[in-house]
């Protein structure tokens, strides 16, 4: 695989990781100093996407991973293009 293709993956990751931590902190000041209301609701209902326990076991060692649940939100996608804004701003 080619460095640059690689580095532009890494950075893609990054920015949908970092924004959806935005995103889930956006989301939590909602639920906090928003009254409620029409906008509360359409800001902080979200879809989950779960990915059940991954069990990897190994004759000396087991490892299990999950579940992982992403929650998407009009917030989450609020922070991931402000990142990505300021990603491609700085970077």
């Amino acid at each position: 695989m080619n460095v640059a293709v690689r580095r532009r993956a890494g950075r893609l990751l990054l920015v949908i990781l970092v924004g959806m931590v935005l995103g889930a902190l956006l989301t939590e000041l909602a639920v906090e100093f928003m009254p409620e209301s029409a906008a509360r609701t359409f800001f902080t209902t979200s879809v989950a996407a779960a990915f059940g326990p991954l069990v990897i076991d190994l004759v000396a060692v087991g490892v299990t991973l999950g579940p992982l649940v992403f929650h998407l939100n009009f917030l989450s996608v609020i922070g991931v293009l402000v990142v990505a804004l300021g990603a491609r701003t700085w970077l």
